[in-house]
């Protein structure tokens, strides 16, 4: 291995959660996915979503969306998302929607237990929340009235956006990466990166928060992903240059929001394989 993985394996063994060791022997050190599989069904509630803290910054029981969609990102990763899971992931995402077709960030139930104040329990639609859920069902086939609702809601928010922000740019590539109308989807990413370039979403602190900056590789992961076109070559070679540069002296990967509760601060191993995901993606490791 590379000395950057290295280092990150190094700094995932002495600070990162069961379920980060496992992705990243299965990611980067050809082990096997069950037990992966294992870890995040863990975190499965009775209602049929995923909570307990899978996502870091919201603790507690009870299902919530960002715990739902972060669950499935992780089972594509592994493998796949099966048929009978996607039907019953559907089924929870559907009692908890709104009627306009979208799931809200987080539910009234998260409130008594301890969250970071981003996670709005808010009787609204998140495209946060339902495009990230939604593209790993849409990848895996789901067929499921949910899919349907939520795949509409998903394209009048994208199709309405204007004023925007990071986070929900990047959610909106997510959704268009995966939606199979694939002309609309590039027309809808051109316009959308006309946005993110118009409102100065890359490069600038974005939230109040000293140090919460998205660049190029926040909002082009991978070189396959829509938004890559956003951005020149040279572009993404600086923004690479800068996350390998990012890589802190016991090998991993600053949490560059504030923690929400302490307990988080240990448990962010995600970034740390997120940016190992990309530097691989564009063949820096």
């Amino acid at each position: 291995m590379s000395e950057i993985l290295d280092r990150a394996e190094r700094y995932l063994w002495a600070t990162a959660r069961v379920l980060e060791q496992r992705r990243f022997e299965l990611l980067f050190t050809g082990g096997d996915a069950r037990p992966v599989r294992d870890a995040v069904m863990t975190y499965r509630t009775a209602d049929g979503g995923f909570g307990y803290a899978l996502e870091p910054d919201g603790r507690g029981p009870t299902s919530q969306p960002p715990h739902v969609y972060l669950a499935l990102q992780i089972l594509e990763e592994a493998g796949g998302v099966d048929a009978d899971l996607a039907r019953e992931v559907c089924d929870h995402l559907a009692s908890v929607s709104l009627p306009d077709g979208g799931v809200p960030l987080a539910l009234p139930t998260l409130e008594a237990y301890p969250h970071a104040p981003w996670w709005s329990t808010a009787p609204e639609s998140s495209l946060i929340a339902t495009a990230r859920a939604l593209a790993v069902l849409l990848r895996a086939g789901a067929q499921h009235p949910w899919v349907e609702r939520a795949t509409g809601f998903c394209w009048t928010t994208v199709d309405a956006l204007q004023d925007t922000n990071p986070y929900t740019a990047e959610a909106a590539v997510v959704f268009l990466d995966a939606v199979p109308d694939r002309g609309r989807a590039q027309a809808a990413a051109e316009r959308i990166g006309g946005l993110v370039r118009a409102q100065g979403l890359v490069g600038g602190e974005f939230g109040g928060q000293p140090g919460e900056v998205h660049s190029a590789t926040d909002f082009a992961p991978r070189p396959d992903t829509l938004s890559r076109a956003w951005f020149t070559d040279a572009e993404m070679e600086r923004a690479l240059d800068a996350l390998a540069a990012e890589q802190t002296e016991d090998g991993g990967w600053p949490v560059k929001w504030a923690a929400g509760t302490p307990a988080t601060v240990g448990e962010w191993g995600e970034v740390t394989l997120n940016a190992l995901l990309t530097l691989r993606a564009y063949g820096r490791i």
